[in-house]
């Protein structure tokens, strides 16, 4: 199906040539440190989203439940509200925020049985009332948005490149056939090109392709006039987000469709019908074709097919509109060499959280020199890694300790060379 050849999410396999750009600056800002954790169990919860009120400030756990977020003095006095779908959320004051608290999250009561007939009957008719209805639900201004975008590539089970880069985005209104504008604010990568063998599996369009997960803004990549009647379409169990009511809708492709397609959950507000998340995954078993959407290059004695391809967007709400707020993009490839025993095996995994945005009518002013093009590859800048003020103002995802070992890493060679 021709469709499905001009799908962006693609990393290539070929060798890398790697160029840098960093800025840099600071203002006045307390920063607060914290885990959150479900009530009962004591586990992280992962990617909870943290909002400061008043404002457009946020950021998200890690997927060991902590997180960091900078505030600026003036909104030292503001509410947090900690959100996760299924849970109850929570509210509490920065000026009773201590450093390094962990905040519990409770469950939130199983939905009444007796909401389940009020629910629509059709879950394909719900899906394209969803689609149908996104001029009502998104926002149909320009957004400009910060986000931070962290991409990791392992070999196995070890850190072999590790890129991460603040950029500015102009979100276009989502009733616009117009595309997402990026641009580069900073950004920092170093790769051990050792443990990659000659070979790097490289992201193309890196922030974009994080974007292209937007299905509400993007929705031909996975749903369209052509594609949704190849999927089977059913209702899954109710849940709640900010204490409202979410259908939980199932979608797979059908079976007598032979080339790789998608499957997964949608979760859709009860009262408006926007689509709350969306957590898919491609379907690889026919490895031929799986790999044709992803490999653009690769050496002539290497066998390279995906062995999973996982996609996650969350969307945050605000003052009745909805928005792009986070992506997850988690791609694993095997690599089987003509001349040699043992195959190789590549994660590549890139998530972009919005931190920060304001709408705005008229188009961004993009430097050109600093535009991403959506085929563009992040920039490389390793020396940012030996500095821990290199982000400045920005909030950023918390790294996690395997991400945090590597960068320990990065500073004692920086230190040595």
């Amino acid at each position: 199906m021709k469709y499905l050849t001009n799908i962006s999410l693609k990393p290539i396999i070929t060798f890398l040539i790697l160029i840098s750009c960093v800025l840099s600056f600071a203002q006045n800002l307390q920063e607060y440190k914290g885990e959150v954790l479900d009530k009962n169990t004591n586990k992280p919860l992962a990617l909870a989203d943290l909002t400061i009120a008043n404002s457009n400030i946020s950021t998200i756990t890690n997927n060991a439940g902590e997180f960091s977020i900078k505030v600026p003095d003036n909104l030292a006095q503001n509410t947090v509200t900690i959100s996760y779908l299924g849970y109850q959320k929570l509210e509490f004051s920065l000026s009773d925020f201590k450093n390094n608290t962990k905040f519990y999250l409770s469950q939130a009561p199983t939905v009444l049985a007796q909401i389940d007939l009020v629910r629509p009957t059709d879950a394909e008719a719900l899906v394209k009332k969803t689609f149908d209805l996104k001029g009502d639900n998104y926002f149909t201004e320009n957004v400009n948005m910060t986000g931070f975008y962290r991409e990791t590539i392992k070999k196995r089970n070890r850190n072999a490149s590790l890129s991460e880069a603040v950029v500015s985005i102009n979100k276009v209104a989502y009733n616009s056939k117009k595309n997402d504008e990026i641009t580069l604010i900073k950004a920092r990568k170093s790769t051990d090109y050792a443990r990659l063998d000659t070979i790097a599996l490289k992201l193309q369009g890196g922030p974009f392709s994080s974007l292209y997960t937007d299905v509400i803004k993007y929705p031909a990549y996975i749903f369209n006039d052509n594609t949704m009647v190849n999927y089977n379409f059913k209702f899954g169990q109710n849940t709640q987000i900010d204490n409202r009511l979410v259908y939980v809708i199932h979608f797979e492709q059908k079976k007598n469709i032979t080339s790789p397609m998608y499957n997964g959950k949608l979760y859709i507000d009860a009262t408006t019908y926007a689509l709350t998340s969306a957590v898919y995954n491609l379907n690889v078993e026919n490895r031929e074709a799986a790999s044709k959407l992803f490999v653009r290059k690769k050496p002539k004695t290497a066998t390279v097919y995906p062995t999973e391809a996982s996609y996650r967007v969350n969307y945050r709400t605000k003052d009745g509109k909805w928005y792009f707020g986070y992506s997850n993009i988690l791609l694993t490839f095997k690599i089987n060499w003509d001349n040699r025993w043992f195959n190789s095996k590549y994660t590549l995994q890139s998530e972009m959280a919005i931190t920060d945005w304001n709408i705005d009518d008229t188009k961004l002013s993009l430097k050109q020199s600093k535009k991403l093009r959506p085929n563009s590859i992040l920039q490389n800048q390793a020396s940012g890694f030996s500095d821990p003020n290199f982000w400045g103002e920005y909030n950023i995802i918390e790294p996690e300790k395997s991400i945090e070992n590597a960068i320990n890493k990065i500073d004692k060679q920086l230190k040595r060379g």
